[in-house]
């Protein structure tokens, strides 16, 4: 399991003019070649009377699913260069497709390249990009006379507290790096003088907006 990686924050489309043609790029996360493939032809669905709907993905921990489609561009002139930018900006997990009207001025092999570039490029800007953290959730359970002292060390440290529970006695949980339980656990442990019971709770992804 991937412990941290980028992908885009969630669908979204973003346009852009170039020569009188308009560029549409539609980003969206997808997981398996699946959900890459019923995501282009939901674009080209919805763009059926568009001159060209080009498209590109990069899924996997090791981008080992990778596809470019140039959709009746020149070869190499819309899918690749669309696909190189996802490798720079070294997104996984994500389809992209760049849907073009063209406005009647051709534009070149390098014009097409730097186009279809361009309108990954921006598209990623204006969706965001997120970094997903493997977390795993710690439930400590402390007596209530050591709530103040635990729950300020936790707020003024890097840890951050997912929530408390007012039981029996004091619940915190706390959202700990994936790998970083024991060192957690060792400190509570030192903080408390020993007079606390830990234990580890589920895994999740923390999502953490890069731009």
């Amino acid at each position: 399991m991937r412990t941290n990686y980028l992908t885009v924050k969630g669908y979204g489309e973003h346009e852009i003019v170039i020569q009188k043609s308009r560029f549409i790029a539609y980003i969206d996360r997808a997981e398996t070649e699946e959900e890459a493939q019923a995501f282009i032809q939901k674009i080209k669905k919805m763009n059926w009377n568009a001159t060209h709907n080009c498209s590109a993905y990069l899924i996997g921990e090791n981008d080992q699913i990778q596809k470019a489609n140039d959709d009746g561009e020149p070869s190499g002139t819309a899918g690749v260069p669309m696909l190189e930018v996802l490798k720079k900006r070294n997104v996984k997990d994500t389809v992209v497709v760049v849907t073009r009207y063209f406005g009647g001025i051709k534009l070149g092999a390098g014009g097409l390249i730097r186009a279809y570039s361009r309108a990954t490029s921006e598209g990623l800007d204006a969706i965001g990009i997120v970094e997903r953290k493997l977390m795993r959730i710690m439930h400590a359970t402390i007596d209530y006379h050591w709530l103040g002292k635990v729950e300020n060390a936790l707020r003024s440290s890097s840890y951050q507290m997912k929530d408390i529970d007012y039981l029996d006695n004091v619940r915190i949980n706390t959202y700990i790096e994936f790998g970083q339980e024991t060192v957690f656990a060792d400190w509570m442990t030192e903080l408390t003088n020993g007079q606390i019971q830990i234990q580890e709770g589920e895994e999740l992804y923390m999502e953490i907006p890069v731009n």
